[in-house]
């Protein structure tokens, strides 16, 4: 027994157990693993997880009380047909107890979204949300767009359901409220207004066009539009304006109309009559053919910051209800929950839910679900957005389906593949070579599954396109055998497309014949007589033949899609990489030298040349630089 260290924002009593048992891969020897477990357990909330015989996690898993919960896995006539499949799976558990059964459910979600198991319901859209942060760091607060981590002192408005969105709200606020958006940098080093402030886009504080009350009232006005308070917004300005007029300084009554305009506009673009709701997330479920699609609309102070659809994996034969908890749960693992969350439907465990959500989010959060009124016709939008968006998937999926179907005749393929790799490289006379690799499947593209390779091995030949392809395959296929391929993980793949003719596939045959691998099936897609400028490309086949698709095939689309998307990452990584190497300098190679002392060597010698070249007692001068610095680099560059 050991205890791993616990998840910072939990504070529980932790223990682990884990118990291997044969690796036989059958029913029997999962249950006996199970068993094994089943005899140190506690009778107290926790979560749970199973490992197949490799380490790697199946399914991740909560209980009030971990003994009652696993002794049930044991007892493989009650389980569906899936969970059994599991079990067979077993060979090893992990167990961490928590204080309750809350804690329990929060840290399900966040392992989940860790380990992302085969047998868990997955969020798949795991990107982070944008927010619009009003800092509160500066005597003139910045307003700007936000992802990820909420680190930076101010005020957070979101999320938003996509960047779009955001970003025209930001637009607005800008022409609402002349905030700066600018960094601080910028702003210190300004002598005269930007451009934005000719546009009037910013009151331009940087300057002093505007002074420090003025610039924190037009603050205090965009928290209050924020919170939903937008009519007494509309009032102030109004009377502004009319006031400007009165006075005859036309020019302010001119700027303060501009700024009702857009307040008309915003408040047009996010109105979906949603008065009196305050702050709410709104969720619908619906589900068609083992598929399910969930709909999330997003309120803040009655107005509207966007919807989203998601699409959860592993869904079959999981109750819809079971679906929409663990939806949740791992939604809310990066997204602070709205105080009221409305649901199309009542959920088992909704107020475990409510609990653990207003527990981690530090306020009350309750979970309802609307029957009447404003709530109810959000509601019923939301379950008419979700039905919509779950018919368009299921038309997509449809096509790509019947697509699949033709490449796996095309490419006399025993049945239409699960996963497909696109491989390209790309380099300059040879320079900053690396290979890229794009993974699609029956979904889409998989693109945290895309790879790329620094070409490095000395025998490679800058600028041999052959080489390099040999290099990333034995590279790729050469750790997977290493690590011990499972041709039913997932991560093996179907079909291997290679961006080139019969040399790459060449190539790229003779690397996987060295390896003994023989069940994979390559194709080398290359351009025609016209350099695909006319749609002509040549399918490259193992045995030899040579395949060309009609023009207006929809297959020659998907494969040319399939060719573009990795020509696309490879090219874009390329790039970064050259960037890269545009901006490194020579002292970069000499350990001990950090970027703050880089930076003090460069501003006192003005070059890595004269850095190179410099005597002891030079170097000793410069600021920031110590005797044994200076001597380090001295020796560096001069000792042989």
């Amino acid at each position: 027994m050991s205890s791993p260290s616990a998840p910072d924002r939990f504070n529980e009593e932790a223990a682990t157990y884990s118990v291997r048992g044969s690796d036989a891969p059958d029913l029997e020897a999962g249950v006996a693993a199970i068993r094994n477990v089943v005899k140190t357990l506690p009778v107290r909330p926790g979560v749970y997880r199973m490992q197949d015989t490799r380490g790697d996690v199946l399914y991740v898993g909560k209980a009030r009380a971990l003994k009652n919960r696993v002794t049930n896995y044991t007892q493989v006539q009650r389980l569906s047909k899936r969970l059994q499949r599991m079990v067979a799976q077993t060979r090893s558990m992990t167990i961490v107890t928590t204080n309750n059964e809350a804690e329990a459910l929060l840290l399900e979600a966040q392992l989940i979204k860790r380990y992302r198991p085969a047998y868990n319901v997955l969020l798949r859209d795991d990107k982070s949300f944008p927010f619009i942060l009003l800092r509160a760091d500066h005597d003139f607060p910045r307003i700007q767009k936000h992802r990820g981590a909420r680190r930076a002192k101010g005020d957070y408005y979101g999320p938003f359901a996509s960047a779009g969105s955001v970003n025209n709200t930001l637009n607005a606020l800008q022409k609402l409220f002349l905030l700066r958006s600018c960094t601080d940098g910028f702003f210190k080093t300004r002598d005269r207004p930007c451009l934005l402030y000719q546009i009037k886009r910013c009151s331009a504080p940087c300057v002093g066009r505007i002074d420090r009350a003025g610039y924190a009232e037009l603050v205090e006005d965009s928290k209050k539009f924020l919170a939903g308070k937008a009519t007494d917004v509309q009032a102030k300005l109004g009377a502004q304006m009319i006031a400007a007029a009165e006075a005859m300084d036309f020019e302010l009554a001119a700027v303060l109309r501009d700024r009702l305009r857009a307040l008309t506009f915003i408040q047009g673009s996010q109105f979906i009559n949603a008065g009196g709701v305050g702050d709410a997330d709104i969720f619908a479920l619906a589900s068609h053919e083992g598929v399910m699609g969930i709909q999330a609309f997003f309120i803040r102070g009655g107005q509207n910051w966007g919807h989203r659809s998601f699409f959860p994996a592993h869904t079959g034969e999981v109750p819809e209800e079971e679906v929409l908890t663990q939806f949740l749960a791992q939604f809310y693992e990066e997204v602070p929950p709205a105080r009221q969350i409305l649901l199309d439907r009542d959920l088992p465990e909704g107020e475990l839910l409510a609990q653990a959500l207003g527990d981690a989010a530090g306020y009350r959060v309750a979970l309802a679900v609307p029957q009447r009124g404003t709530r109810r016709r959000l509601m019923e939008q939301a379950q008419r957005n979700a039905r919509e968006a779950l018919e368009r998937r299921l038309a997509e999926s449809t096509t790509q389906a019947k697509l699949n179907r033709e490449l796996a005749d095309l490419f006399e393929l025993a049945e239409p593949p699960d996963r497909i790799e696109v491989y390209d490289n790309s380099h300059i006379q040879g320079t900053n070579a690396l290979g890229a690799m794009v993974v699609a499947g029956p979904e889409g593209f998989r693109k945290g599954q895309y790879r790329k390779w620094n070409i490095k091995r000395a025998e490679t030949i800058a600028g041999d396109d052959y080489g390099m392809m040999r290099e990333v395959l034995s590279r790729r296929f050469g750790r997977a055998l290493e690590d011990g391929p499972d041709r039913d993980s997932g991560d093996w793949p179907d079909l291997v497309l290679l961006d080139g003719g019969r040399g790459q596939l060449n190539a790229a045959r003779a690397v996987l014949e060295d390896l003994g691998i023989e069940d994979i099936c390559l194709v080398g897609v290359a351009k025609g007589p016209h350099h695909g400028r006319d749609g002509r490309e040549v399918f490259h086949l193992m045995d030899g033949r040579e395949l060309t698709l009609p023009v207006n095939s929809p297959l020659l689309f998907y494969l040319q899609r399939l060719r573009d998307e990795v020509h696309r990452f490879a090219i874009g990584a390329h790039r970064a990489k050259r960037a890269k190497a545009i901006g490194a300098s020579p002292l970069d190679e000499v350990p001990g030298i950090g970027p703050a002392r880089k930076k003090a060597l460069l501003m006192h010698f003005g070059t890595a040349r004269a850095v190179r070249g410099a005597s002891l007692a030079d170097l000793q001068k410069a600021p920031g630089v110590s005797a044994a610095v200076a001597q380090q680099l001295y020796d560096f560059y001069h000792a042989k």
